[in-house]
């Protein structure tokens, strides 16, 4: 059988996505599936322009909490491996904000179980957003379609 790889990072630097890519599936030759998401800063939320981004965390409690989201991943679903990168500190629009990949035999189960951790982690990670916007500083909350994904997986 093939060890499961897990690997949760948060910082500030930015990550080479296809690097990454290439680690999480190197050397194994059952992956036949790899799927990632990336997360961007946006210009514009609700309505107002966004100047920067700045992301805070709980150091710890964060990577316990996203390995814990990975975890549940993989008693869902066959994957082999799961990476979760995520920064913090003040990001500019179009930056990249985090990194969700995953591992399978097939891309089914590779699809569902990246939709799966990003969908937790939208909600469930301890991260907080301040948006800097021509009206001033404001903290972002969580959305209501954010809640409405991770409801499907609760089914």
């Amino acid at each position: 059988m093939t060890a499961f790889f897990s690997q949760v990072r948060v910082q500030a630097e930015d990550f080479d996505v296809a690097y990454e890519l290439a680690q999480l599936r190197a050397g194994n030759a059952k992956v036949g599936g790899v799927v990632s998401f990336v997360g961007t800063v946006r210009d514009l939320n609700e309505g107002a322009h966004v100047a920067e981004m700045e992301l805070e965390h709980y150091p710890g409690m964060t990577e316990q909490s996203i390995a814990a989201i990975i975890g549940q991943a993989q008693q869902r679903w066959p994957i082999y491996g799961a990476l979760v990168i995520h920064r913090i500190g003040p990001l500019k629009p179009a930056e990249q904000i985090v990194m969700v990949a995953v591992t399978s035999a097939h891309r089914g189960e590779a699809f569902a179980a990246c939709e799966f951790i990003i969908d937790y982690l939208k909600t469930e990670a301890p991260f907080w957003k301040k948006e800097q916007t021509p009206d001033g500083a404001r903290w972002v909350d969580a959305r209501v379609s954010d809640d409405a994904a991770l409801k499907k997986w609760q089914s």
